[in-house]
């Protein structure tokens, strides 16, 4: 039982949920990007290469025995039991992975446009000007972090930090 319990805890979190809800819409939009491929796309390129359907573009490497070749489609030499490369087929699975990557990068794009346009508008991430990375010890003239209080090569205590009493060990060489 516990098992149980423990597995519909991990179901139930966020970011499974999510990873859910993105694989459906993912293979939503894959059929979509297959179709737009196979149905849109193909056909016009097609024409141009003198052949009605690009997805029956193959090679055979075996006639089959059903039925004597020349084969007109790809259909036709799979009925004929025949061994065959489908080139056009690979062609368009190329094709549609190319729309679905790029149209994905669009969607990225523009989320990440809106996510910056709302912070520009709510002000969020404006905390003034930026501090420097790094600054000059006023002692040595080491390059040093902005934040650093003691400087790493001539130990010298530096403004902003904290007050320590003078003494040999930590007064600033004359």
């Amino acid at each position: 039982m516990a098992i149980l319990a423990e597995f519909r805890k991990f179901a139930m979190r966020g970011n499974v949920v999510d990873l859910a809800i993105g694989f459906t819409v993912g293979a939503a939009f894959s059929t979509i990007a297959r179709s737009l491929v196979d149905d849109i796309l193909m056909p016009p390129v097609g024409l141009a290469l003198g052949r009605t359907d690009f997805s029956d573009l193959f090679v055979l490497l075996r006639p089959g025995t059903e039925a004597a070749r020349p084969y007109a489609t790809l259909a036709d030499a799979k009925a004929a039991g025949a061994v065959t490369l489908n080139y056009g087929l690979f062609v368009n699975a190329i094709l549609a992975f190319v729309i679905v990557a790029f149209a994905m990068f669009l969607v990225i794009k523009a989320i990440n446009r809106s996510h910056q346009r709302l912070e520009r508008e709510s002000g969020a991430g404006e905390t003034g000007p930026e501090e420097p990375e790094s600054k000059l010890c006023p002692f040595c003239l080491s390059t040093i972090p902005h934040k650093a209080t003691r400087c790493p090569q001539c130990t010298s205590q530096l403004e902003g930090g904290r007050k320590a009493e003078a003494s040999p060990a930590t007064a600033p060489p004359a």
